[in-house]
């Protein structure tokens, strides 16, 4: 689900597994490939206009909930001030890191949601991690990696296991890997943020099928095609990438906030994972 970035698998135009383009949470061209081959998935964000729009998005409505128990998970679990943000985009998800004390550095696969962030925060560290390769990044160093929807539209087991072994690899000992997506119910039901009464298909989506769902907090209503992956499916992800959930949440809104509600008084449209190294 889009909040930041969905960072994919590595870039690789000329691999012929790649079956068609359908269109990421925000709104830029993605290649899915349903399968296991590593780096088979390809998410890349060429829109400018769309990124433009993403960029301007806030932590309102729906995604508020996303958002809203971050803080006290982090004072709770995390111990220290280093923290990476898997997957950045313009950079949201990283300033709030920052305004919450942590020297974080923000990653993506896209030059253009980087120089989006760039421009927003050009004090902001954000690098460019070219096929997800995360090789120049220091290893054991981060008290805190954080993933915020990257993982919504990212296909296949062996990628995501992949993903998080790496991601996994930059923890230092006790550090915290928290990761933030969405839950199947999003793609049934209605929202202050999204709308999925156009695609009743979602309903008999399995895990790794493709669900669709639309972003109604801008005007660009293009459908985003996202990965299922239920709870069930993270738990064996994160078994055979050698992290244990430390907490698991399902915020939901109370009523009293600003906004207005649709669903999320009564079903949680996230999950946040908390995660530490085996």
């Amino acid at each position: 689900m889009c909040c930041e970035v969905r960072t994919g698998a590595a870039h690789r135009s000329q691999n012929p597994h790649f079956s068609r383009k359908v269109r990421a949470r925000n709104g830029a061209p993605t290649r899915i490939r349903i399968g296991e081959a590593l780096n088979d998935f390809v998410n890349c964000y060429e829109n400018a206009t769309r990124a433009e729009a993403y960029a301007k998005l806030e932590f309102a409505n729906t995604y508020h909930l996303a958002f809203r128990d971050l803080p006290e998970i982090y004072r709770t679990h995390v111990k220290g001030s280093g923290a990476l943000d898997f997957g950045c985009g313009t950079g949201r998800s990283t300033r709030f890191l920052r305004e919450l004390g942590f020297a974080a550095v923000g990653v993506d696969i896209s030059p253009e949601m980087l120089a989006r962030a760039r421009e927003i925060d050009p004090a902001g560290d954000y690098r460019l991690i070219p096929g997800d390769d995360m090789s120049e990044l220091p290893r054991a160093a981060f008290a805190l990696v954080q993933s915020a929807f990257t993982f919504d539209n990212i296909a296949g087991m062996e990628t995501k296991v992949s993903l998080f072994r790496g991601l996994r690899e930059l923890l230092a000992p006790d550090g915290i890997l928290v990761n933030i997506v969405s839950a199947p119910e999003i793609y049934v039901n209605e929202w202050a943020s999204f709308t999925t009464k156009d695609f009743p298909e979602n309903r008999h989506a399995g895990p790794g099928d493709e669900v669709r769902i639309i972003t109604t907090d801008f005007e660009d209503r293009s459908p985003a095609v996202d990965i299922l992956w239920p709870h069930e499916s993270y738990l064996e992800t994160y078994r055979r990438a050698e992290l244990d959930v430390v907490e698991t949440r399902k915020p939901l809104a109370g009523g009293s906030e600003p906004y207005h509600w649709v669903s999320e008084t009564r079903i949680a449209p996230w999950v946040i994972y908390v995660l530490r190294r085996q």
